[in-house]
């Protein structure tokens, strides 16, 4: 099977990697999007992301402003929406 010229993978078949630390054990790793959750709430305070540190195996939670919902959403992660009861 040949290549046609300009051809090329598409973004989707390369793995995009996210790089975190863990704030127990300090450790410094990259994760990928299947690591990671996001979720989006009704306010700066309810959207957060969390994962698992590789190194210690703590659950960590931290913010995410609009441009790491931007980055993670746009790189896969999977995204639970949280809606007010209001």
């Amino acid at each position: 099977m040949s290549m046609m010229g300009g051809f090329s993978a598409p973004a989707s078949m390369v793995p995009i990697l996210f790089r975190a630390a863990c704030p127990e054990c300090r450790a410094r790793f990259e994760l990928s999007a299947g690591a990671l959750r996001l979720a989006i709430g009704a306010s700066r305070r309810t959207t957060f992301y969390s994962f698992t540190c590789p190194e210690c195996e703590t659950a960590v939670r931290k913010p995410a402003g609009e441009r790491i919902v931007e980055l993670l959403t746009g790189g896969g992660v999977r995204t639970l929406r949280l809606h007010s009861t209001h």
